[in-house]
């Protein structure tokens, strides 16, 4: 069992700076691939970034060079600086282990992130 904390979240107003965290615990086995997601209200859920465990890096064209996501495999935590924030960038931003052949995904309970014009 694997649980997955963000905190970070809060309002900013556009233009404006923000980092996120997501804490993992429990049965963590190797260095997983881990991954943000983000989810506008009355919208669908949308990958943003995703770090694997070799540190290669992944980002939704919408948020490529104004984000940047890192990790720290000691604390078992990942990051999301987000800079240049944009009102197009608010929703509840999720953390997300990814399913595989060997085991089940893990969602955090997300943070919201509001950007104000």
């Amino acid at each position: 069992q694997v649980q997955l904390v963000e905190s970070g979240g809060g309002l900013v107003r556009a233009g404006e700076s923000l980092r996120l965290s997501c804490e993992a615990s429990g049965s963590i086995f190797g260095i997983p691939d881990m991954a943000w997601y983000r989810q506008a209200q009355g919208k669908q859920r949308d990958f943003v970034a995703m770090i694997y465990s070799t540190g290669n890096k992944n980002y939704a064209d919408s948020v490529k060079g104004r984000f940047t996501i890192s990790r720290d495999n000691a604390k078992n935590a990942i990051y999301l600086q987000m800079s240049s924030l944009k009102p197009e960038d608010t929703g509840v931003y999720y953390c997300n282990i990814p399913g595989s052949w060997s085991r089940v995904g893990y969602w955090g309970q997300g943070t919201q992130v509001t950007v104000s014009s």
